[in-house]
């Protein structure tokens, strides 16, 4: 019996994330991370989905997304999960389920919650770090913020170079200063997550 397409509200941000089975890698090597995003650059446009952020893991990834067409949040996500899942089998010579479970989504309801968690998926890649300092990145020793910015696998240059890439930004830049929103973005999100702001996210993880 075919699993039933989830209802998703069009025009609404969506955080979608998912995870290795038992934890395991997803990307072994930059071919992976590169296929990854050549799919989900190919079925976005397909099924007329808008990603306003993302950021892949080793293990896991963050999309940030809205839909312009009713069931293309599913259909998206089956199909690029899908793909990659039998590439990465064929390539690595494994067998059995990639990842985890069935794709979770969250509805992001307010403006306040789409901005904390737009910067979350942007700090993933030093999230463990401010997890054990338990204080901004900028403030604290022992946190290089130039990591965000070399981290090749997210969407954050895309916000802080001005360049053009997967994502449409208009929706999250418009809350920072019209005359250089993404510098204002970038300060944005080098303030780091203080306590009050992870317990924010994690109220919907």
């Amino acid at each position: 019996m075919a699993t039933p397409l989830r209802q998703f509200q069009l025009d609404m941000p969506y955080h979608i994330y998912n995870r290795g089975n038992r934890k395991n890698s997803i990307f072994l090597d930059t071919k992976d991370y590169l296929r990854f995003i050549r799919r989900l650059k190919e079925y976005k446009d397909r099924f007329e989905i808008e990603l306003l952020c993302y950021c892949l893991m080793s293990n896991h990834f963050h999309l940030l997304l809205k839909s312009r067409k009713e069931d293309a949040i599913t259909k998206f996500m089956l199909t690029l999960c899908t793909s990659y899942s039998k590439y990465f089998n064929i390539k690595h010579e494994l067998v059995g389920r990639l990842f985890q479970e069935r794709f979770r989504a969250k509805l992001v309801e307010t403006d306040e919650y789409l901005l904390h968690l737009s910067r979350y998926i942007h700090l993933n890649p030093i999230s463990e770090d401010i997890e054990k300092l338990n204080f901004s990145p900028r403030s604290t020793p022992g946190v290089e913020l130039s990591r965000l910015k070399e981290y090749p696998w997210s969407s954050y240059n895309e916000y802080c170079n001005k360049t053009k890439g997967l994502c449409d930004k208009d929706q999250i830049l418009s809350y920072f200063s019209e005359t250089n929103p993404a510098g204002s973005y970038k300060s944005f999100v080098e303030d780091g997550i203080n306590k009050n702001e992870r317990g924010i996210i994690s109220a919907f993880l």
